[in-house]
């Protein structure tokens, strides 16, 4: 480093929703910065998607900061593809410096007036200010037992999955009931495959209530600008994502009139090599009944309190259908009898933050340190985190408010450093 003039105001790591929104956020307070980005614009969107992925945000909230929708279909859903388009063009319209293939090999304080230095895949970068929009959700977890399963089955995470087509023929076995592992098994269920689902202990949303998508209820009732300590408070932790279909509301019972065959959470690999499942299906169908129950009767509640007038709620033929649960359950499975070809492990990501080699900044599993996106370390940041801050962190249309309060706080360190 040769001196002040080539210490950059931010560094931003990573081009995806939070990134350039937070680079945007940055250019209107006129704050020197970069966008280093390992791929492309939007690279884990591009790479981590399947072929029908599509957003579960209505499009009218799928926007990112100053722009407003304008089409003709407000509460229809984005595709993948269309996603990434956003981005670019979101990049391109407001001149966002985004670096691609600049892959972050190290960050580490400067001993030179304040500064960091990112080693980076074409040099080294300094800067005062380093905000980390890498992706919290980007690296899939497996339990430690996959790897006593039979080398010649077909295991991919839920970020490996492509289509119904790319798989080996045979029966697949998806373990996780979130998100995606309820998409992908319905999908697959769809394409004529016989479907094993593990289940979890995960929440379920309605897609529609009361005339609207629930999530033009769940933004404007302020359901999810509830606090991160107090999610924490209500369940005991930060719970997995609620899962919410994107056309219509999935639920294990649906699934299960699709001919998916529902076990319990998977417990482990026995002697003999079967599988073994707990005994928890009926609670973990309860657990996501009742979480749905949850969502409604506060939305009436909102309703009723804001005297709007709302059609009255419709029965949901994804919670009324009849569950087909196999009697008695399934508590142990063996491969090869059931003709199992391929897991699809839907068991969680996290984030790859192996490259901040800085105290305090990383828990003792590698993960974020941080308040409302702020680390102890000044001039430390992190963008995009699920329930950084809020329910709605982690979601497209949190950025507007919260790249703002990041780029805020990095301007007036910057205004007192110089």
């Amino acid at each position: 480093m040769t001196g002040d003039a080539n210490v950059l105001d931010a560094v931003v790591v990573g081009a995806g929703w939070a990134g350039l929104g937070v680079s945007h956020a940055l250019a209107r307070k006129g704050l020197r910065h970069r966008v280093l980005e390992r791929g492309r614009i939007g690279e884990t969107w591009r790479t981590q998607r399947w072929d029908s992925f599509k957003m579960n945000t209505p499009n009218v909230q799928t926007i990112m900061p100053g722009d407003r929708y304008s089409g003709s279909d407000p509460f229809g859903t984005l595709t993948r593809d269309q996603f990434v388009a956003l981005l670019e063009d979101f990049a391109r319209r407001n001149g966002l410096d985004v670096e691609p293939d600049t892959r972050v090999i190290e960050l580490i304080g400067g001993s030179e007036n304040g500064a960091y230095r990112l080693a980076t895949s074409r040099g080294d970068i300094w800067t005062r200010n380093v905000v980390i929009a890498s992706g919290g959700l980007n690296c899939p977890v497996r339990p430690a037992f996959s790897r006593a399963l039979p080398a010649s089955l077909h295991q991919i995470d839920a970020s490996g999955y492509r289509s119904v087509a790319d798989l080996p023929l045979g029966v697949v076995l998806v373990v996780g009931s979130g998100q995606s592992g309820c998409q992908i098994a319905e999908e697959l269920a769809e394409g004529g495959r016989k479907v094993f689902l593990a289940t979890s202990r995960v929440g379920r949303l309605p897609r529609r209530y009361r005339g609207r998508d629930i999530m033009i209820w769940l933004v404007e009732s302020g359901f999810l600008d509830v606090r991160r300590e107090e999610v924490i408070r209500l369940a005991g932790r930060l719970p997995p994502r609620g899962l919410l279909g994107v056309e219509h509301t999935i639920s294990l019972q649906a699934l299960s009139a699709r001919g998916v065959v529902l076990l319990g959470r998977l417990a482990g690999v026995e002697e003999g090599g079967a599988l073994s499942f707990a005994g928890d299906l009926d609670e973990n169908m309860r657990f996501a009944d009742d979480a749905s129950a949850n969502v409604r009767r506060y939305i009436d509640g909102y309703i009723q309190l804001c005297g709007i007038d709302a059609p009255a709620s419709e029965p949901d033929p994804a919670e009324t259908v009849a569950a087909r649960v196999p009697d008695p359950g399934i508590g142990s499975l063996d491969l090869a009898g059931a003709g199992i070809a391929t897991v699809v492990w839907c068991t969680g990501f996290r984030g790859d933050f192996s490259w901040v080699r800085l105290p305090g900044v990383l828990d003792p599993w590698g993960q974020p340190l941080h308040e409302d996106g702020v680390a102890s370390l000044p001039g430390i940041y992190f963008a995009g985190l699920d329930f950084a801050s809020t329910r709605k962190s982690g979601l497209v249309l949190a950025v507007a408010e919260e790249a703002p309060r990041l780029a805020e706080h990095i301007f007036e360190r910057s205004r007192h450093s110089r």
